[in-house]
C-alpha cells in the first residue's frame, strides 16, 4: 500500500475496511513503515507492539461482516501522557521511563470501541511542560517542514505524526496551547475543547483545571469525527459535562460563513507579531469578509494579563500533581539513597528535568504562606475577569478570530536557555484556557516558507459552531501538505 493512502479522510478508511476493499493491516503497516521512514523527526518514542494483532483481528472480524465502527481499522498516535496499555507511558520523561500503566485512558478506550488502531505513543515535552518539544528528556521532534525547526509544544510529536502522514490522527493535550501551537508549526488541524468535554482520567495531569485533551488531524472534518467519537460525560472523571445532543460531525459539507458573526481580537494584532503572519492573518480576515462574515473588531482588555496569570495558576497546580513522584509508589527511584529523605531528595533530583523544577519551585512559592494572597489570589480574580471578558464578547459574535502565535515555528535551540522567551509563545492562547472556552488552529497559508495557523476561538460548549466555521475557512483556503 502507498503511504498517502493514510491521508484519505477518516471516514473514508473506516467504511473501506468495513466493506473489504481495504485491510486494516494494510493501513498501520503503512503507517509503521512511515514512522520508520521518517524516524530522523523523532515524533514517536515507541511502537505499540500489539498493534499489528489488533488490526490482523479487525479484518478477521470484518470478513465475517461482525466488525463496525466508524473509525474502524484507522491507525493513530497517543501523546505519551495518555496511560494505555502495551507501551511504556513515560510523559517524556526519565521520572516514569521504566512505567507500565496498569489501566488505560478513557478516551483510549473509547477510540478503540470505535475501531480505531493506536500504533504508538508521540513524544513531547516531560510532563507537557513547554513550547517546542525540546524539553523531552528522550530528545526534541523536528518541525517536518524544516528539520532545523521546533514543531511546537507540548503535543510536537502528536502534530509533527500528522504532518508526516505516521498517522490518520494523534492525540494531544491543551492546558496553554499545547495543541493549537504545534498544529499552527506544523500545518495541521488542532482541537481544544470546551474545559470538561473530553475525560481526561489516564492523563497525566499537568494544570488539573486547565488540561483538556483534543485531536490533531489533517482536516476539520476529521478532527470533529475524532471529537466526536471522544466527547461526553465520563463517571470516571468529576469534571466532565454533558456533550452536545447532536453530533459534532460535519455532516453539511457546504458549511459557509455568510452572516457569521466574527470577532477580530484586537490585542492579539498588535505590536510583536511578525510582519509576515500579520500580513497573512489580516488577509484570511479580509476574505471572511469578503465570503459574507459580518466582521468588526472587538477587545478584551485583560488579555494581557493572561500570560502571568498563567504561569501562576499553572505552576502552582504542577507544584501539587508532581508531589506524587516521591520514588516510593512508582516512576524513578534513586538507586544509592539510604534513608526516606534521600529516596525523596534524590529520586526527584534525578528524574525531573529543569523545566519541570523551575515550576514546581515557582508553584510552591506562590502558594506559600505570605505570598498566596498577593500571586494566586490575585491571579485567580483576573482568571474570573478573563472569563467574564469572553463571555461578553460571545454575547456579540459567534466567532473570534487571531494567530496562535506572534511567529512561525523558531530555530531549535533559540529560546531553549530562555525561560521567558519560550513563555512568550503561549501569549496568543493561555487565556482560551484561563476562560475554559473552545478553540482550533487550522493552516491557512506560508511565511517565511513555514506554515502559519488561524485561531479560531468558540465560547463553552461552542464546539459545533467552531467547526463548522473551521471547514468553512479551510474550504476557502485548501490544506497545507509537507513534501517529506
Amino acid at each position: 500500500m502507498k503511504s498517502d493512502a493514510i491521508t484519505r479522510p477518516i471516514a473514508e478508511l473506516a467504511e473501506d475496511v468495513r466493506s473489504g476493499k481495504l485491510k486494516a493491516a494494510e493501513l498501520v503497516q503503512a503507517c509503521l513503515d512511515r514512522i520508520e521512514a521518517t524516524k530522523q523527526y523523532h515524533a514517536v518514542l515507541e511502537i505499540n507492539p500489539q498493534a499489528l494483532e489488533r488490526a490482523h483481528e479487525i479484518d478477521r472480524r470484518a470478513g465475517q461482516g461482525r466488525s463496525d465502527g466508524r473509525l474502524l481499522g484507522v491507525p493513530f498516535i497517543a501523546k505519551d501522557n495518555f496511560l494505555t496499555r502495551h507501551t511504556h507511558t513515560t510523559a517524556a520523561s526519565a521520572m516514569l521511563k521504566p512505567f507500565r500503566a496498569p489501566y488505560q485512558a478513557t478516551v483510549i478506550d473509547k477510540l478503540e470501541a470505535e475501531g480505531a488502531v493506536m500504533i504508538a505513543k508521540a513524544n513531547l515535552d516531560a510532563f507537557a511542560h513547554g513550547s517546542s518539544t525540546e524539553n523531552s528528556d528522550f530528545g526534541p521532534t523536528k518541525n517536518p517542514w524544516d528539520k532545523t525547526k521546533v514543531p511546537g509544544g507540548s503535543s510536537g510529536g502528536s502534530a509533527a505524526a500528522v504532518a508526516l502522514a505516521q498517522c490518520s490522527f494523534a492525540l494531544g493535550t491543551d492546558t496553554g496551547s499545547s495543541i493549537r501551537l504545534p498544529a499552527s508549526f506544523c500545518g495541521v488541524v488542532g482541537v481544544k475543547p470546551t474545559y470538561g468535554l473530553v475525560s481526561r482520567y489516564g492523563v497525566i495531569a499537568m494544570g488539573s483545571s486547565f488540561d483538556v485533551v483534543g485531536p490533531l488531524a489533517r482536516t476539520v472534518e476529521d478532527a470533529a469525527l475524532v471529537l466526536d467519537v471522544m466527547a461526553g460525560r465520563d463517571p470516571l472523571d468529576a469534571t466532565t459535562i454533558e456533550r452536545d445532543a447532536q453530533t459534532y460531525e460535519l455532516t453539511d459539507q457546504k458549511s459557509n460563513v455568510k452572516g457569521l458573526k466574527v470577532g477580530v481580537i484586537k490585542e492579539y494584532l498588535a505590536e510583536g507579531v511578525d510582519p509576515e503572519v500579520k500580513a497573512a492573518i489580516e488577509a484570511q480576515i479580509d476574505s471572511l469578509a469578503a465570503a459574507g462574515a459580518k466582521v468588526s473588531e472587538v477587545s478584551l482588555p485583560s488579555v494581557g494579563l493572561g500570560l502571568a496569570c498563567y504561569y501562576i495558576l499553572v505552576p502552582a497546580e504542577i507544584s501539587s500533581n508532581l508531589a506524587r513522584y516521591d520514588g516510593v509508589k512508582y516512576g524513578h527511584s534513586a538507586p544509592a539513597a539510604k534513608t526516606l529523605a534521600e529516596t525523596y531528595d534524590l529520586s526527584r533530583n534525578q528524574g525531573f528535568g529543569a523545566e519541570a523544577k523551575r515550576r514546581i519551585l515557582t508553584g510552591t512559592y506562590v502558594l506559600s504562606s505570605g505570598y498566596y494572597d498577593a500571586y494566586y489570589k490575585q491571579a485567580q480574580k483576573v482568571r474570573t475577569l478573563l472569563t467574564r471578558e469572553f463571555k461578553a464578547a460571545f454575547e456579540r459574535f459567534d466567532v473570534l478570530v487571531a494567530p496562535n502565535a506572534p511567529t512561525v515555528a523558531f530555530p531549535l535551540g533559540q529560546k531553549a536557555q530562555d525561560p521567558l522567551a519560550m513563555y512568550l509563545c503561549d501569549v496568543m492562547q493561555v487565556a482560551v484556557n484561563l476562560a475554559g472556552a473552545c478553540a482550533l488552529s487550522l493552516p491557512i497559508g506560508l511565511a517565511h516558507g513555514l506554515p502559519v495557523g488561524l485561531q479560531l476561538i468558540g465560547p463553552q460548549r461552542g464546539e459545533r459552531t467552531l467547526l463548522k466555521a473551521g471547514a468553512a475557512v479551510e474550504g476557502m483556503v485548501g490544506r497545507l501538505e509537507v513534501a517529506v
